[in-house]
């Protein structure tokens, strides 16, 4: 048997045509920090990490991306990221948050007994969910 050594979960990278405006977005959502040398200027490439500095998201630049047209249209949401609150409260919180913060509803399935949730386009049109978890 041999001894392998297994990779390593990173974080998600998200390709987006606005590197800056989609990390901002996530930075605020989640409470993030810029990758040291991230925070200001234009990049190809940005990195958000927990505060205590365990990477998450990255985000790369790319020259056009179609935008998920889900559940409507033909563009399937391709990557999406589920995020969870403890409670119905702090969902509602949240739900304010992200749409202050530029999030666009897609479905608001908050009175579900089983499954609260909200689903959001974030502003690169990326599909994601906030639900009690």
């Amino acid at each position: 048997m041999l001894d392998l050594t297994l990779p390593t979960f990173r974080q998600v990278v998200l390709d987006c045509t606005d590197a800056r405006q989609l990390a901002e977005f996530y930075r605020e959502l989640l409470g993030l920090v810029y990758r040291p040398g991230d925070e200001d200027g234009d990049a190809d490439w940005l990195v958000l990490r927990t505060p205590d500095g365990r990477p998450q998201l990255a985000f790369q630049q790319v020259a056009t991306l179609p935008a998920a047209t889900w559940p409507d249209g033909p563009v399937p949401q391709q990557l999406h990221l589920d995020l969870t609150v403890p409670t119905k409260t702090d969902l509602q919180a949240q739900h304010e948050r992200a749409l202050r913060l530029g999030a666009r509803l897609l479905r608001d399935r908050s009175d579900d007994p089983d499954e609260p949730l909200y689903v959001y386009a974030d502003p690169a049109g990326r599909p994601f969910c906030i639900f009690v978890g």
